[in-house]
């Protein structure tokens, strides 16, 4: 079940890496306790599969995948060296992959090094995750707008808020349309009222996918001298799928004129956890990470990534991961990422049209990405979370793992299906059909959730 065959190609690596250091004095000796690593090892294999089998495409719940093969044998590669990312002399080659695969990253969005000679090439690099690169994108928006807030959706990630109140920043959530983005009327009110530095534009909800509506940000901050911010931690890959609606496709190609840009790869970027990614338009924002070093950034000429940084030591193998894993596929539109980018969405869209033709099921809008929400039909809202908890039980009792949400209720069409608002908020189902074999698994999903519904309920 789980992928092995990679294990061959990184004992050929491995050789090939041993063979670079040939010149130096043998001294190899028997780690600490290495006759024990076996017996260890096999409590943890043990220990391991009290998990959900988040590998599976029967696992739909939330945004849990493995990394590609690729991505997860040079990590283990680069292991054996253990690169330390933050000064050059730590991390000479997995310092120079990451630039390489930032800089690719940045290509995607349209920035790019220019030949023009007054030109700016943008500025970025890795970090631990999403919440870490979103908290350098703040910082850098305080550093600029000083004493003025930060205004996101009420669906933005909470990232936004937690993190503004650790750099000391006021924040505000502003309201969404019924479709979960951040409506463009409430942000002109506000802007005009005064006082805001920053918007944040999520280029795809964890919660629903949805997608703010981008042209409309920029023209409001245009307006008002705003700095927006893309949180694209999820959905920032997209961009390269050739499936997308007319409203998120606008959104998307307009990415490249925000001032900074978060995206994970360790979601659709298929890395191991801890590769998130920041990336300023304007490189003169480095001026605020300047710092001195006594005693790391001597050894080259050359930027040290963590000159331009927040964190300190960072894992040099996250970067020969990505590397790697964009080497062999990609970022470009009709690749073969991007294939599997279009997949999962053709998966989400037609999921989404058999719950439309469902009386058990109330669906909310279609899906702009990959994750699917839905509603257990019922007369009022609180039977309709009530069903949605047993299905979501019965469901994973049968092999099938979704996830449960609390949402607006004005989400779905209730009216329409004839349920009650007895609440304001509605607990429903979810899916994040993030892995591409998706598509295939649908009928199996189909069919264990129909029998899931059956089981509970009299319809």
């Amino acid at each position: 079940m789980l992928e092995r065959d990679s294990l061959d190609a990184l004992r050929a690596a491995l050789l090939r890496l041993d063979e670079g250091f040939r010149d130096l004095p043998d001294s190899a000796e028997p780690a600490p306790a290495a006759a024990g690593i076996a017996g260890v090892l096999d409590e943890v294999a043990g220990r391991l599969r009290d998990n959900y089998p988040y590998f599976h495409p029967l696992y739909a719940g939330q945004m849990l995948k493995p990394p590609h093969p690729v991505a997860r044998t040079a990590y283990a590669l680069a292991q054996w060296i253990n690169p330390n990312n933050h000064a050059l002399d730590g991390g000479r080659a997995s310092s120079a992959m990451e630039k390489e695969a930032v800089a690719q990253i940045a290509g995607m969005f349209g920035w790019a090094e220019s030949e023009a000679p007054e030109a700016r090439a943008p500025l970025g690099h890795l970090c631990g995750g999403g919440t870490m690169a979103n908290l350098e994108a703040l910082w850098i928006a305080g550093r600029l707008h000083p004493g003025k807030a930060v205004v996101a959706s009420s669906q933005a990630h909470y990232t936004h808020g937690r993190v503004a109140g650790v750099l000391g920043i006021p924040f505000e959530t502003l309201p969404c349309d019924r479709r979960g983005r951040l409506d463009p009327e409430a942000l002109e009110a506000r802007a005009a009222r005064g006082g805001v530095g920053t918007v944040v534009a999520t280029m795809g909800t964890t919660a629903t996918g949805s997608v703010d509506p981008l042209p409309r940000i920029l023209e409001v901050a245009r307006r008002h001298g705003l700095r927006v911010h893309a949180d694209a931690a999820y959905g920032g890959y997209f961009g390269l799928a050739g499936n997308l609606a007319a409203d998120a496709r606008s959104a998307f190609d307009r990415l490249g004129e925000a001032d900074s840009i978060v995206i994970d790869p360790h979601k659709h970027g298929l890395q191991p956890y801890g590769c998130g990614c920041v990336l300023f338009r304007d490189a003169s924002v480095g001026r605020f990470y300047k710092h001195d070093s006594p005693y790391t950034y001597f050894t080259s000429r050359e930027l040290h990534l963590g000159e331009i940084s927040l964190e300190c030591s960072r894992p040099g193998a996250a970067a020969v991961a990505l590397w790697a894993t964009q080497r062999l596929l990609p970022l470009v539109r009709g690749g073969e990422f991007a294939a599997g980018l279009e997949s999962c969405r053709a998966a989400a869209l037609a999921f989404d049209g058999r719950l439309r033709a469902d009386r058990r099921f109330v669906p909310a809008f279609e899906p702009e990405l990959d994750i699917v929400v839905w509603a257990a039909s019922g007369r009022r809202v609180s039977e309709c979370s009530e069903r949605a908890r047993r299905i979501f039980a019965e469901a994973a009792r049968r092999g099938l793992h979704l996830a449960l949400a609390e949402l607006p209720a004005e989400f779905f069409a209730l009216d329409e299906a004839g349920v009650a608002r007895d609440a304001e908020r509605i607990t429903c189902l979810r899916s994040v059909l993030m892995k591409p074999e998706h598509q295939k698994w649908l009928d199996a999903i189909w069919a264990i959730l129909s029998e899931a519904a059956e089981t509970i309920c009299d319809w």
